[in-house]
């Protein structure tokens, strides 16, 4: 699978959770750890997963130290087990033991999140599963890859995307018909304009505004039956708010072209590795 990193943007990022870490001034490793010492590792998994961000792994170590080998033996998107072997590192001691903390920790969140986006993804159809603009700050970029590798598709990137009306420019805003027609004279009918709507009214006034899509967020299950039945054909629907795990099963037959959660990046726990040493 390919990485699909802006490298510039991740070194970049890879390089401040370095020196957040204080990798360059290890007094521990510097202390115990002779200089000249060499050592190789194993990074181990420690629980059933999808495993994303390895490629993060070898960045990390050639950021760090240029003399770090790192073998990747598996590949992003691969199913681990408890106790398997997914890559290899050799070289300076110090090195080593000093980015093994941001590597674990970047591999244990990606892996995460691609899991739980697995475990979503073979309930409903398939490439109608999206993220949302819910990620932990700095980390969206690397959060979103980690969706693709568990077979999710990335909603917009941020606010400089498409239109997306909520309830609260809803509120402000006023309404349905008036946010998505001040929207659409603002920016033209080049521009996507999507728009939440709750009730089968909102819709309505949706579709006489020229949205191109609506978000369908806690209406009732009889204003969702209308609603679909309404706008069949006419544009694109997406339901969203409160899909989890546990009741996705029960939305999967709708006839949607979107499903999107923010459980994919704010609620994925981490899968956890860990990197056994060894001197040479």
């Amino acid at each position: 699978m390919k990485e699909n990193f802006d490298w510039k943007l991740t070194r970049s990022f890879l390089r401040e959770a370095l020196k957040e870490d204080g990798v360059w001034n290890d007094r521990t490793s510097k202390a115990v750890i002779s200089s000249s010492a060499r050592a190789r590792g194993e990074v181990l998994a420690k629980a059933e997963g999808v495993l994303a961000g390895l490629p993060l792994v070898k960045e990390i170590y050639g950021l760090l130290d240029k003399r770090v080998k790192v073998k990747l033996l598996q590949k992003e998107g691969a199913k681990v087990r408890k106790g398997m072997k997914v890559a290899l590192l050799e070289g300076p001691a110090q090195a080593l033991l000093s980015g093994e903390r941001v590597s674990l920790n970047l591999l244990s969140r990606l892996s995460g999140v691609a899991t739980l986006t697995n475990q979503f993804a073979k309930v409903l159809p398939k490439g109608k599963l999206y993220d949302t603009r819910k990620t932990t700050p700095l980390l969206r970029p690397l959060e979103r890859y980690a969706v693709r590798v568990g077979g999710g598709t990335n909603h917009r990137y941020n606010l400089s995307g498409h239109v997306l009306i909520k309830d609260n420019h809803l509120r402000l805003g006023g309404g349905v018909f008036g946010t998505v027609s001040a929207a659409r004279l603002k920016y033209g009918t080049q521009e996507f304009i999507e728009v939440e709507v709750e009730t089968y009214d909102q819709a309505v006034e949706a579709l006489r505004a020229g949205a191109d899509i609506i978000l369908v967020d806690n209406a009732s299950p009889k204003d969702f039956a209308r609603i679909l039945k309404l706008v069949k054909g006419k544009m694109q629907v997406e339901t969203s708010g409160g899909l989890t795990l546990s009741n996705i099963g029960k939305y999967s037959s709708l006839k949607v072209d979107r499903f999107s959660s923010g459980a994919l990046t704010h609620s994925a726990p981490s899968i956890d590795f860990s990197i056994e040493f060894y001197p040479l």
